[in-house]
């Protein structure tokens, strides 16, 4: 949010925080949803980039076409294990997933 934007809201009454403070979470789970949410963005730009389809990804993860979708998505019934196996079998290097968990996340607009 723009400083203009945020002090207008300020000055209105309103209480201005992110995300972690309004659901309450601790820092180590902030933590947590952050590097989720870096692999499961990274996992979809991988595929995109090879100009695979969440099925042809679901072959080659021996899963299905739904659970890349909820990999993607970063759903809470998909582990951080199944993300990084499922990055190392479309070919993501150890040294990659490091630069993957190292960059900010990409924020919706």
């Amino acid at each position: 949010m723009n400083e203009a934007k945020r002090k207008k809201l300020e000055s209105k009454g309103w209480r201005v925080g992110g995300a972690q403070e309004f659901l309450g979470l601790s820092n180590e789970d902030a933590a947590f949803i952050e590097f989720k949410l870096k692999l499961a963005q990274s996992l979809r730009a991988k595929r995109l980039k090879r100009r695979m389809g969440q099925i042809q990804v679901a072959k080659i993860i021996h899963s299905s076409q739904s659970r890349v979708a909820k990999m993607e998505a970063a759903d809470s019934s998909v582990s951080i294990d199944l993300l990084v196996r499922s990055h190392l079998a479309l070919g993501t290097s150890s040294p990659e997933l490091g630069r993957i968990i190292a960059r900010p996340v990409a924020r919706a607009r």
